[in-house]
C-alpha cells in the first residue's frame, strides 16, 4: 500500500524502509504544506472526544502535573429509561482547557478513518502492531514527567509548538516486564528544543523525554504519537511455549517426587525436547505466524443487505501472503487459508493491495465478495472512503 503520508514521513526522517525504526535519534521536517494536517486536528480531536462514550485510560486529561478525576470533565447523562452514559462535559472541559491542560486519546485511529487507513498503511510498511494516541495541550501546562517508553515512537507535530528534551536510555532494550526497572535518568542530553507544526520525530525505546508548554505563553500544542510494538527474543519464546502445549511431554506434570534418577531423565528429555522445538519453530516462523493469523481489527457486515457495493479494500492488519500451487492461489490471512482458483490472479492482486478497487468486472466482485465474508477485505463505504481519498491510489 503507498500511502503519502508514510512517503512524507521516511521523507522526512531520511528512511528508505522500516528498518531505521528503533535505531536512533531522529528528526526532520514533511515535505509540503497540509500533510500532517490531514491527520488531525484540535477541533477534529475534540468532535471525535465529544461525540462518544469514553472513559479513563482511553481518555485522560492532566492539568498542574497530575491526573484529573474524570468527573471534572466528564458527566454521566441519564436517558429518560434511566439509562447511564458517560460522556465529555463539554462546558467543564472547555474551563480546564482555557486553563491550561493536557487531552490525552490513546488509540484514536479506531474512531477515524484517515487515521485507521493511516494506522494499518504503518502496519504493512513496519510489519509491526501500531496504535496511535493523541495529545493536546493548551496554554503553559506542562506535559509528562522525564520517562521512557517501552516501544519505538514516531511523533507527528500536527499543530502548534511543544518543548521536548531526548535523553539516551539508561538500560539498554528496557522493557515493561523487565528483569530491572530502569528508574535512573541518563544525563546524556540526544536533543533539545521546540517541536513545530509540521515536524517528525522518531524516539527509540527506552530514550528519557518530556514534553511541556511550560513557559511558552498562550497557544497549544497537538501532536499524534504512533507507538511501534517491536517483536523480541522473549516474545518468540512466550510462542514457543505455546507451541509446546501440542505435543504430550511439555503437558505432562513435572514429577519433582520423583526417585532422583526418574527426576534426573525427566529433565534430560525435556531439554532435548525444547532444542528440537526452538530448532522446529524458529523466530522467523513466529513473525510469519503473527502476521497471517492475526484477525483484521475490525471487519464491516452486511456485506450485501443494504445493496451492492462498488468496491471492496484489504482491511487486515498486515498484508496478505499469497502461495500459488498449480492452478491454485491460497491466500493466508486473519488467520485464516482461503484457496481461488489461478484465474483470479488479477482480480486478487488489486484486492489485496492495500488500496480502494472499483469492481469493473464479475470476476472481481465475484472474488472480493469471498474475501469480504471472511473478514479480509470490506466494501468500500462512503464514511470508509474518506480515509483513502487523496492519500491512497486507488488500485
Amino acid at each position: 500500500m503507498e500511502h503519502l503520508i508514510v512517503s512524507a514521513m521516511e521523507q522526512a526522517l531520511g528512511w528508505s524502509g522500516p528498518d531505521r525504526v528503533g535505531t536512533d535519534f531522529v528528526r526532520g521536517q514533511l515535505p509540503g504544506t497540509g500533510v500532517s494536517a490531514r491527520l488531525l486536528t484540535p477541533t477534529k480531536l475534540l468532535d471525535l472526544a465529544t461525540r462518544r462514550s469514553l472513559t479513563t485510560p482511553q481518555l485522560r486529561c492532566f492539568q498542574s502535573g497530575r491526573e484529573l478525576h474524570p468527573f471534572q470533565y466528564c458527566t454521566d447523562e441519564i436517558g429518560r429509561r434511566g439509562q447511564s452514559i458517560r460522556m465529555v462535559d463539554t462546558i467543564k472541559l472547555d474551563a480546564i482547557l482555557r486553563e491550561g491542560c493536557t487531552l490525552v486519546l490513546d488509540e484514536i485511529d479506531v474512531f477515524d478513518p484517515v487515521l485507521e487507513v493511516f494506522c494499518r498503511a504503518l502496519q504493512w510498511w513496519s510489519h509491526e502492531i501500531v496504535q496511535i494516541n493523541a495529545y493536546l495541550t493548551t496554554q503553559e501546562a506542562a506535559g509528562f514527567d522525564m520517562h521512557w517508553d517501552d516501544h519505538d515512537v514516531i511523533i507527528f507535530q500536527v499543530a502548534g509548538e511543544k518543548s521536548w528534551e531526548v535523553r539516551a536510555p539508561s538500560r539498554n532494550a528496557p522493557m515493561y516486564r523487565d528483569a530491572v526497572t530502569s528508574t535512573e535518568p541518563s544525563q546524556d542530553v540526544v536533543w533539545s528544543g521546540v517541536l513545530k507544526a509540521g515536524e517528525v520525530m522518531h524516539i527509540p525505546r527506552g530514550h528519557w523525554h518530556r514534553a511541556t508548554r511550560e513557559g511558552m505563553g498562550e497557544g497549544f500544542s497537538l501532536h499524534a504519537t504512533v507507538g511501534f510494538v517491536k517483536r523480541t527474543g522473549v516474545t518468540w519464546m512466550s510462542w514457543l511455549a505455546d507451541q509446546s502445549r501440542a505435543e504430550d511431554l511439555f503437558r505432562t506434570d513435572l514429577d519433582r517426587w520423583a526417585v532422583p534418577e526418574a527426576w534426573a531423565a525427566q529433565q534430560a528429555e525435556l531439554l532435548a525436547a525444547v532444542a528440537k522445538l526452538a530448532a522446529e519453530h524458529t523466530p522467523a516462523d513466529s513473525l510469519h505466524a503473527r502476521e497471517t493469523q492475526r484477525p483484521p481489527a475490525r471487519q464491516i457486515p452486511a456485506f450485501d443487505l443494504f445493496g451492492e457495493p462498488h468496491g471492496a479494500v484489504c482491511v487486515t492488519q498486515f498484508e496478505p501472503s499469497t502461495e500459488q500451487h498449480g492452478d491454485t492461489i491460497a491466500v493466508l490471512a486473519a488467520g485464516k487459508k482461503l484457496t481461488f482458483k489461478a484465474r483470479a490472479a488479477n482480480a486478487l492482486e488489486s484486492l489485496l493491495s492495500g488500496a480502494p478497487v472499483q469492481f469493473t468486472d464479475a470476476d472481481t466482485r465475484t472474488v472480493a465478495a469471498a474475501l469480504v465474508k471472511e473478514g479480509i477485505c470490506a466494501p468500500m463505504t462512503e464514511e470508509l472512503s474518506l480515509g483513502y481519498t487523496g492519500l491512497v491510489t486507488c488500485a
